[in-house]
């Protein structure tokens, strides 16, 4: 029995089968790279592009929906105003003086918001009294222009608007209120302070900067002439008492004379006069010390010169600080462009979804109208049991 010759798979009669051809051609570059030029983010960019395209309404409607809507809502919203005073601290003669070695240190260190020497007028001083409870109190009560239509003047608790039950209530509502409002800013190299308030009337925000810088230099005025008030009847205590110490001493000193004339003949009696006659000198140089402080705090008791200089005062502004249309309605758009792109991208994958896993997208699809049903029922019976 002969063996019969093998035949190709790839060949009919001699000749070559091109689906076996096509086959192998196809298996045999299984493991090659793509011949294809394009690379898979260009692929990926032009399906990105195709999608944006197929899906452009939601792409190009969201975020012109977006900017419409900010427009409209920054030509709604009550436009705001911000007005800004600066000032610097001047130094006082009140103050702690600290030793000449240590002047520059102590200006240094101001710079890095240390203050040294003791000094209550720093600029970080002033800055932290802009925020305090005292001062926003008489902020929130003092009397302003009223702005409004037939206002004639109005408490600026009112102005803004603080509603409550009580006083204390609506003065609660108006510290964090005017916290918002307020800003104070310090340049520690120059040590100036930037106060600026914002509010929906320009005139209003101009005033209660300036009354701000009224407010602490009289608060400044009233706690010097405070200070100076104590010591000035603090020393003079103790100059009624300086002067009672002299009289005694000089009356020592006038008795041991009389009895002593010829003290200079006796070591002993010399020594005394001596001493008592140095207890004189030192009573006395004590009085007139004490005399020239009390003069010294008599003059800064009454006292009336400013320790802030202001640099500008606040204006009412021209434009508003807020709403800012132009950068609203670029956010929104900007913004929406994002969710309309996500959202035309999340639709293309559903409807991929749907038509790649057909049967899983349909029992989804059942088992979420189920569980709609089923919400319904339970929902009205809790109803009910209410």
């Amino acid at each position: 029995m002969t063996e019969e010759p093998a035949v190709d798979n790839d060949t009919q009669g001699g000749q070559p089968d091109p689906q076996h051809s096509v086959a192998r051609a196809q298996s045999g570059t299984s493991g090659s790279p793509d011949p294809d030029p394009r690379s898979a983010q260009d692929v990926g960019v032009i399906e990105v592009a195709n999608v944006a395209l197929r899906r452009w309404k939601l792409v190009a409607g969201i975020p012109l929906l977006a900017a419409v809507v900010a427009a409209v809502f920054s030509l709604i919203v009550r436009p705001s105003f911000t007005a800004a005073t600066s000032f610097v601290p001047v130094a006082g003669s009140d103050r702690l003086q600290l030793p000449s070695g240590l002047g520059n240190i102590a200006g240094l260190a101001s710079q890095f918001g240390f203050a040294l020497g003791g000094n209550p007028g720093s600029p970080l001083f002033y800055r932290d009294l802009i925020g305090s409870r005292a001062i926003r109190d008489q902020m929130l009560l003092g009397w302003f222009a009223d702005p409004r239509p037939l206002g004639d003047s109005a408490q600026l608790i009112d102005l803004l608007e603080i509603d409550g039950e009580t006083l204390e209530e609506r003065l609660e509502d108006g510290q964090k209120r005017l916290a918002d409002l307020t800003a104070a800013d310090l340049n520690r190299e120059t040590g100036v302070i930037r106060v600026s308030v914002e509010t929906h009337y320009p005139q209003l925000a101009a005033d209660a900067a300036n009354r701000y810088v009224t407010l602490l230099s009289r608060f400044n005025l009233e706690t010097r002439r405070s200070n100076a008030s104590e010591r000035r009847a603090f020393i003079e205590q103790r100059l009624v008492a300086a002067e009672a110490e002299l009289r005694d001493a000089e009356e020592e000193l006038k008795g041991f004379l009389e009895q002593n004339r010829s003290y200079e003949a006796s070591p002993q009696l010399r020594f005394r006069y001596e001493r008592l006659q140095r207890q004189v000198s030192i009573k006395h140089e004590v009085l007139i010390t004490l005399r020239r402080q009390y003069e010294e705090a008599r003059i800064q008791e009454v006292n009336d010169t400013p320790l802030i200089t202001v640099i500008d005062p606040a204006v009412a502004p021209e434009k508003r600080s807020s709403p800012r249309r132009k950068l609203l309605v670029i956010i929104a758009f900007v913004v929406g462009a994002a969710v309309g792109s996500a959202a035309a991208l999340l639709r293309e994958l559903v409807e991929r979804a749907r038509v790649r896993d057909a049967a899983e997208f349909a029992e989804m699809t059942s088992r979420w109208e189920a569980l709609k049903a089923e919400v319904r029922g339970v929902v009205p019976w809790r109803r009910r049991q209410r």
